[in-house]
């Protein structure tokens, strides 16, 4: 067989399985528009309450998914918030200063950790919640901090790894400049390296904000309930759309109650949506602040 032929063929396969990929999430996204788009509206997620008194916390909302879409967004933010950090520092720690022996144990241990199911994670935090409980403070229950914490555990092994990739994927010429200059190692990594591989790291804090936003295992054995109302703390429970999503399809009464699933989730969707457009955003700031440097 020819190259010629080949490469025809190749490109076809290729085709097909970007045509089948996109047909998979055209029927998905279709099919919750579907059902769930005569459900969007204010009582969906408001209920009976005004929105402005909703928003101002002067009013708590009991027939609506505001207090969901809350718990969600905090959920989020302080998952994204404590594993972004962390990830970026040990990715670039495995990338740039690791041995090569340690480098290949740690990037062992990161793979190992990015495949553990997430009904584990959950009742690992399960776990320390109730030692805690008895050994530390009897007022320590599953609370909003320990699912975040539980789903920051999670999500952490794509960011290093993600990290870790992009770090590595720099070329030569680019990582040379800047000592050559003068600069240090630490200098080279914060004003040259890391801007340069933004786009790769953005890559992997948007799988995260995905994962975070979408599980539910975890959080269901570590801290959210059905009619917990906007969290007061980080110590309190806390409602959160993917759970809402899962307890009311698996317990609807009638067809409204399953109409309103559809419509969380496309809120969900909606949600996930924006937190990757400020992810991007970010990036094309911090991209655009790097170049305005150099």
């Amino acid at each position: 067989m020819k190259a010629g032929v080949q490469d025809r063929i190749l490109a076809m396969f290729s085709w097909g399985c970007a045509l089948v990929l996109v047909s998979g999430l055209a029927a998905v996204l279709g099919f919750l528009l579907v059902r769930g788009a005569p459900a969007l509206s204010r009582e969906l997620i408001f209920g009976s309450v005004a929105p402005l008194d909703a928003l101002l916390l002067k009013r708590q909302v009991f027939y609506g998914i505001f207090p969901a879409v809350a718990g969600t967004v905090c959920l989020v933010v302080f998952s994204i918030g404590t594993a972004l950090p962390v990830g970026l520092c040990a990715g670039i720690w495995l990338a740039e200063y690791a041995p090569r022996l340690l480098k290949q144990i740690f990037s062992l241990v990161v793979d190992i950790l990015a495949g553990i199911p997430s009904i584990v994670v959950g009742l690992f935090g399960f776990s320390i919640t109730i030692f805690l409980h008895h050994f530390l403070n009897n007022r320590v229950f599953p609370c909003l901090l320990i699912s975040a914490l539980a789903l920051a555990f999670l999500v952490l092994p794509y960011i290093i790894k993600t990290t870790q990739t992009a770090m590595d994927s720099l070329p030569l010429a680019l990582r040379l400049t800047a000592p050559s200059l003068g600069a240090s190692r630490l200098e080279n990594i914060v004003h040259v390296l890391v801007p340069a591989a933004l786009p790769d790291l953005a890559s992997g804090v948007i799988l995260a904000i995905g994962r975070c936003a979408e599980d539910t295992a975890v959080i269901m054995l570590t801290g959210v309930v059905a009619t917990a109302g906007i969290p007061k703390s980080i110590f309190s429970s806390y409602e959160a759309l993917p759970f809402y999503i899962y307890y009311t399809a698996s317990e609807y009464a009638d067809a409204s109650e399953l109409v309103k699933a559809y419509g969380a989730a496309l809120v969900l969707l909606l949600i996930c949506a924006g937190l990757f457009g400020l992810a991007h955003l970010a990036r094309v700031w911090v991209a655009h602040r790097a170049r305005v440097r150099t």
